[in-house]
């Protein structure tokens, strides 16, 4: 609930406001005291809106200052060389009940947390739910010491929602709050608190939704405070956490430089980005498993840097492309290396998806070395013709024993989707689109902006 405070001589006053749908909830008062509250029902979410703004424009006028959520709760306490034994092996149990013994000696709520988290973790049932809520119930009186003013702010549908494991938060997502929100921070702000509080220190999972509603929605703020507090217990990533395009079309939503980012994280095994404008940089991520970088408009030069990376222990590797009209520059030959297997020795899925030159690719992969390794290959959201249907069908023992090939989205007909229809057991030619002509015959990706 925003808060907004007024000292003048001896008056000391304090005013929040809150809107939620279209009830707007106030509570006021001398400081340090609890105030009175009430709250009100407006026809509409529109009409709360509008009252809520107009209430802070009046209380700003007359002197109210709006101040950020401060910690009153005793702070965290901390052991760096406990914390140090458990970031040698993140995923063991043993290092956080250690922990856990020397925390509850110091009265600090997370070591009873961790223990709760992990006794239920052995049980089920009727005890293992008895468990979880003594853990939730434990958590929420606690949380300004957990989690501090600031974090708790942000909590739930505004920017930022978490998951607990032994007392830490192992995963978290972080994202501009919503049109019309009116948060204490930003997402810089939020992230930069997830990744400096003690709560954050063994972060496994992050995922980062819109950066910005209103402005330029661009993630090089975002990124350059993810790469100056880097967690290296982060394992899995993802930027670009937003529905196309309802919320934005891809080459709205520039990615920006990763290149000194994904150098502080080698040892991510699941990276995934969606935007445009992606600058990727040499890539040498060695334990990475997972990679899929959604784009309408991606670069040349990532995919060269895409094609060459150093990531040997990769099992999915899927690219969307995009078309010549955003940006999307890249060509059926800056992938040969990978359709050579090139570093490639564990590749089970490809997906050279949303790509202007599928038409390019259909030869190129008959031949594919990769083609025998893999269990799946997605072709979808391309530019496939009958007639490069008909090359594919030409070559289909190099196909049959795929698990699943997906053509949907592309431009084929029933003529097309019955050669391929039996290439291997599992064949998505759904949502075929017409082709569009124009005046130099060029064919368009299915999600070209």
């Amino acid at each position: 609930m925003p808060r907004f405070e007024y000292t003048e001589g001896t008056s000391s006053r304090f005013w929040e406001i809150e809107r939620k749908g279209a009830v707007i909830t106030t509570r006021w008062g001398r400081l340090g005291t609890e105030g009175q509250v009430k709250a009100q029902t407006l026809k509409t979410p529109y009409a709360a809106m509008t009252a809520y703004q107009k209430q802070v424009l009046e209380k700003t006028k007359k002197g109210y200052t709006r101040v950020k959520p401060k910690d009153t709760a005793p702070a965290p306490k901390t052991n760096p060389e406990l914390e140090a034994a458990i970031l040698q092996a993140p995923d063991a149990d043993d290092g956080y009940l250690v922990y856990a013994d020397w925390l509850q000696g110091q009265g600090d709520p997370r070591g009873e947390l961790i223990a709760l988290q992990h006794a239920q973790q052995q049980v089920q049932g009727a005890e293992a739910t008895r468990l979880k809520r003594k853990a939730a119930a434990l958590y929420k009186e606690n949380q300004g010491t957990l989690l501090g003013a600031g974090l708790m702010s942000m909590l739930g549908e505004k920017s930022l929602t978490l998951a607990w494991h032994l007392g830490f938060i192992r995963g978290a997502r972080v994202a501009a709050s919503d049109f019309n929100a009116d948060p204490d921070f930003d997402i810089v702000e939020v992230l930069t608190m997830l990744l400096r509080h003690p709560s954050g220190r063994f972060l496994q999972e992050l995922t980062l939704g819109l950066p910005d509603r209103d402005d330029d929605p661009g993630y090089n703020e975002v990124v350059e405070v993810l790469t100056k507090w880097a967690p290296t217990t982060l394992k899995t990533l993802f930027i670009g956490d937003f529905v196309f395009p309802d919320e934005a079309e891809l080459s709205w939503v520039p990615l920006g430089n990763l290149a000194p980012l994904l150098k502080a994280l080698p040892q991510l095994t699941s990276l995934r980005l969606r935007g445009g404008d992606a600058r990727l940089g040499t890539l040498d991520l060695p334990e990475l498993r997972r990679f899929t970088l959604e784009s309408a408009a991606l670069p040349r030069t990532a995919v060269q840097a895409i094609a060459s990376a150093k990531w040997p222990k990769l099992e999915h590797l899927e690219v969307w492309f995009g078309g010549d009209e955003h940006g999307g520059r890249g060509r059926a030959s800056d992938v040969q290396p990978i359709l050579d297997a090139a570093g490639l020795p564990r590749l089970k899925h490809l997906g050279l998806s949303n790509a202007a030159f599928s038409e390019d690719l259909a030869p190129l992969l008959t031949k594919s070395k990769a083609l025998r390794q893999l269990e799946s290959l997605d072709l979808s959201n391309g530019t496939l013709r009958d007639s490069d249907a008909a090359v594919l069908a030409a070559s289909a023992a190099a196909f049959k024993h795929l698990k699943k090939l997906d053509v949907s989205r592309n431009l084929l007909t029933r003529k097309g989707v019955k050669l391929l229809a039996n290439l291997c057991p599992v064949v998505a030619t759904g949502s075929q689109r017409d082709e569009f002509d124009d005046e130099e015959g060029l064919r368009y990706a299915a999600v070209g902006e």
